[in-house]
């Protein structure tokens, strides 16, 4: 029986409450997952609605809650880290490719818009080690559904926090609950489902070889949380939190047009004075009425009746249905501050200066994001530097990002001729162009190679002109 004294530092405690806390939430993922795999709930049918009817439905399906998401996804780049001086770390840019955080950190981001939150977390590698023989640090992207963190409602700072899995080899999950000092690992008791943990009292049993648990010398609580643009003292939600109804909204209006258009978007056919053939029909016993009249582009329709009529309905217009479609992703994107020209429509032969102005408020969206994510990877890489066992304080360290508007490389290379005719040294010029730390590094220490090997080349005793002629010499003579 675990303890469930309510106290922070008690590991049995925390465990069953962030691991409750794991499970309430984990319908809210799935719901958001789902949205976003454009997979959202079918639009209600009647009652007594065929079965068949599922797969008609299941077609009206669109989805734009992957869009919204990816659109910001796409904006997002960290493209390194420096210093505080805003030169390149070696030892940060060595933890950042060994870890591959150029291509994880996009599994983090998406799991943010996607999911509300995203995490990673640093510990020491298995196999590689530092020059000091101290393990180098392995930062891992981790789930939301496997991943929770507690935090002081005084100050708002990181208290707890809890890694669970399930372990599909051996069929257990596992558990640990992480602190700024120290770390204490949980096996289930029995083998359980990967799809729901259990967070029972008698569900767990610890397997650390101390009661004290496992010390670590981080100094922080190693799991980050990347939470996507939490309102103050509310749950983060996803990028597309705000459209969900509208995102419903445009499933059962793209229902309701193939419904239109599959029973009435053709002409109809009628037919009248005809004496139809009835059966009983022997595996139910019911008399139904034999259909004769087949449309078919080879056919001709014939009947015995002396006053038989032909005939056919007036096709249903579906202008309306797609006026009203248009006018839902609309909403949905202005709602998600989602640039319109993700939408084309009537959008033709735009220029570059309507799409910056479409772009605004989508840029200002990221930027925001850019904010809070570079603070999370300050932390993880002041964790990396701890597990590394680097005396340097990483906590002033800068996040380098890609910029988050789009500029064509014309405008871009008319910026960067300006800012050097101001002034602007080079390597501020390659920044703001979005180069990596390391390519800035190339570029300026390449750009200083040239004109070192320029100067070189000059003569020494250049020959004399007009220009550098001394003034005796080169005033002229009177009459």
């Amino acid at each position: 029986m675990l303890d469930e004294t309510p106290e922070l530092d008690n590991p049995d405690y925390m465990l069953l409450r962030l691991g409750r806390r794991l499970r309430k939430r984990v319908g809210q993922l799935d719901e958001w997952w789902l949205y976003y795999r454009g997979r959202p709930p079918l639009p209600q049918l009647p009652k007594n609605a065929e079965a068949a009817f599922i797969d008609f439905q299941r077609k009206a399906r669109t989805n734009f809650c992957g869009l919204i998401a990816g659109a910001s996804v796409h904006r997002l780049l960290a493209l390194g880290v420096t210093g505080p001086d805003g030169e390149p770390d070696d030892r940060a840019s060595r933890w950042w490719q060994a870890n591959r955080l150029d291509s994880r950190q996009k599994l983090v981001w998406r799991c943010s818009m996607a999911q509300s939150v995203g995490y990673m977390l640093v510990g020491p590698h298995p196999t590689r080690t530092e020059d000091n023989r101290r393990p180098s640090p392995l930062i891992t992207p981790e789930h939301p559904s496997e991943c929770v963190v507690e935090y002081d409602p005084e100050t708002g700072e990181p208290l707890v926090g809890l890694k669970a899995y399930h372990n599909d080899v051996d069929g257990y999950a596992y558990a640990r609950v992480l602190y700024d000092d120290r770390s204490f690992p949980y096996r289930s008791a029995e083998r359980c489902s990967g799809r729901r943990l259990p967070w029972g009292p008698d569900s767990w049993v610890y397997v650390g070889d101390s009661d004290e648990g496992e010390p670590h010398d981080l100094g922080r609580m190693p799991l980050v949380e990347f939470a996507r643009m939490p309102d103050l003292g509310e749950d983060p939600e996803p990028e597309f939190a705000c459209v969900l109804d509208t995102q419903d909204r445009v499933n059962m209006g793209v229902l309701n047009r193939m419904a239109a258009s599959r029973y009435s978007g053709f002409r109809q056919k009628w037919v009248r004075g005809h004496k139809f053939a009835r059966r009983k029909d022997p595996d139910t016993g019911l008399t139904v009425v034999e259909q004769p009249f087949t449309p078919g582009p080879n056919t001709v329709w014939v009947s015995e009746g002396e006053n038989a009529q032909f005939g056919q309905l007036d096709a249903t217009d579906l202008t309306g249905f797609l006026k009203e479609h248009e006018s839902d992703v609309r909403d949905m994107l202005i709602l998600s501050q989602t640039p319109a020209y993700y939408y084309a429509s009537d959008l033709i032969n735009i220029s570059a200066d309507t799409v910056s102005a479409l772009d605004i408020m989508h840029v200002a969206k990221v930027r925001e994001h850019i904010a809070a994510f570079g603070e999370g990877l300050e932390e993880v890489m002041s964790l990396a530097a701890a597990q590394a066992g680097v005396p340097e304080d990483y906590t002033e360290a800068e996040v380098r990002w890609a910029n988050p508007q789009y500029l064509s490389p014309a405008v871009q290379a008319d910026a960067a001729t300006k800012l050097s005719s101001i002034g602007y040294p080079l390597d501020v010029i390659a920044e703001d162009l979005g180069e990596t730390p390391q390519r800035v590094r190339r570029i300026a220490g390449g750009a200083a190679a040239q004109k070192l090997l320029a100067a070189s080349l000059l003569p020494a005793n250049p020959a004399p002109t007009a220009g550098n002629l001394p003034d005796d010499e080169g005033a002229g003579t009177g009459g």
